[in-house]
């Protein structure tokens, strides 16, 4: 049906400006609808919707649809086709094509949410475990009514011993042992089942497993990795063999990676020339009021923890770069008076820009941290390194989140630290786009910034 309304969208805008549908429009459909549909398939645009919010399936459909789209306009001007297609129509198309994708989308999911809030297409489910997991699924689960998901209850073999059941309060709520459940779903009664016993109950779930083999039901493993620090955990396999990653980077994907990259690039392509002037004004300035290098360079932690050369403008007296760095206080002496303006409205971070130019760090991600910081911070704060697995940015999550200027306890660290890491939890292009006009508007100025 996309494929369909990509065609009759092209179909349309044609006939708007009076151009005919010949075999040259017809290559272009097929190789834009093909291209759309390999990073769909990335994008996992078809794979099983229901939990996922519209939003995010409308922003994985216009996604797929520009990249093919750049891929086929940029080969206009790499390769003589022979024939010039129009302007006007490949502007209307642009838009067109996957608004009403999106739409269709979205119709699809009115209509089935809508029946099953009114008790068709739904499906019932029950959990194998009553503990603060299968509790937690529970709640998810049944704030998502639109999902069509019919709860039948907590059903838990400890509920006879004190010593093994996990959760007190849940003893009202678990309405039988794991016979019943089987019974159950034997009869039909059941269709989904959550096992959400804890990971050393390995014997027992084994057993659970081959005597639910003895029915139709439909059986999910909830692995209880909520005692990990998760950071974008996902499941692959190896041959067949289930593999579940626990600390893993976002940009593994190479589509990912070059999505970021590409960003940064055009982020300086319209930052660097609008600071070309204020930088130079700022070089003088420095030059000018102290003695010392214009440019501060400063060895820091970059992605997977290599060394990185940062830049930015000197705003100390001094520059530090060894074992032991005492960062900024308030009315630090070692800071010149137009080093304490710079460090406030972050103007000393301007240079940085062409660290991202050189592909060190990127516009946004976790900031770096000087070594000597680093290997402080990492014996104190657990998962603290982990937020190495992302390039160090100009601006971040923490930033905009109010966490700037000096750490002077382990308590404000770890506020910056688990911001850094949600971001790597969270990261997507539409995130660094919400970060950057953030920091735009509150992002620079900061009172605890010495």
């Amino acid at each position: 049906m996309d494929t369909a309304l990509i065609f009759i969208t092209l179909y349309v805008s044609l006939n708007i400006y009076g151009e005919p549908f010949g075999r040259e429009y017809l290559g272009l459909f097929v190789v834009c609808t093909l291209l759309f549909g390999i990073f769909a398939e990335h994008q996992a645009i078809y794979q099983g919707w229901r939990g996922d919010p519209m939003f995010d399936d409308a922003v994985r459909i216009l996604m797929s649809w520009m990249i093919a789209f750049a891929i086929i306009a940029s080969s206009f001007f790499v390769f003589d086709l022979g024939f010039e297609y129009s302007r006007q129509v490949l502007e209307l198309w642009l838009p067109l094509a996957p608004l009403s994708v999106i739409t269709l989308h979205a119709l699809r999911r009115t209509a089935l949410s809508y029946l099953r809030i009114q008790g068709l297409n739904t499906r019932t489910y029950a959990i194998l475990g009553g503990n603060a997991l299968g509790k937690h699924l529970n709640n998810a689960l049944t704030e998502m009514p639109w999902l069509g998901y019919r709860f039948a209850g907590f059903f838990d073999d400890r509920i006879e011993n004190t010593q093994r059941r996990q959760e007190e309060e849940m003893v009202e709520t678990i309405v039988g042992d794991f016979k019943t459940l089987l019974e159950k779903s034997k009869s039909g009664e059941i269709d989904h089942i959550y096992i959400t016993l804890p990971l050393r109950a390995e014997k027992r779930i084994n057993q659970l497993i081959r005597e639910l083999a003895d029915s139709t039901v439909s059986v999910n493993i909830v692995p209880d990795f909520f005692t990990f620090n998760l950071m974008q955990s996902k499941l692959s396999s190896v041959k067949g063999i289930p593999v579940v990653s626990i600390f893993d980077t976002p940009l593994n994907s190479s589509l990912d990676g070059a999505s970021k990259r590409l960003l940064d690039l055009l982020l300086c392509l319209v930052i660097l020339p609008l600071i070309a002037l204020p930088m130079l004004i700022i070089a003088i300035a420095i030059k000018l009021t102290s003695p010392g290098p214009v440019i501060f360079k400063q060895l820091r932690y970059g992605v997977k923890g290599e060394p990185i050369e940062v830049w930015k403008f000197r705003s100390m007296t001094v520059c530090e770069n060894g074992d032991s760095i005492k960062q900024a206080t308030a009315n630090d002496s070692r800071v010149t008076p137009l080093g304490g303006f710079l460090r406030r409205t972050s103007l000393d971070e301007l240079p940085q820009f062409l660290n991202v130019l050189s592909g060190t760090m990127s516009v946004v991600g976790p900031r770096p941290h000087a070594v000597a910081h680093n290997e402080y911070y990492r014996k104190h704060i657990q998962g603290y390194m982990l937020r190495h697995k992302m390039k160090p940015g100009i601006t971040g999550l923490a930033q905009i989140s109010g966490c700037r200027g000096e750490t002077d306890t382990i308590d404000k660290m770890e506020r910056r630290i688990h911001h850094d890491l949600e971001y790597i939890r969270q990261w997507s292009i539409i995130l660094d786009l919400k970060i950057v006009i953030l920091t735009v508007f509150k992002g620079f100025i900061g009172q605890q910034a010495y």
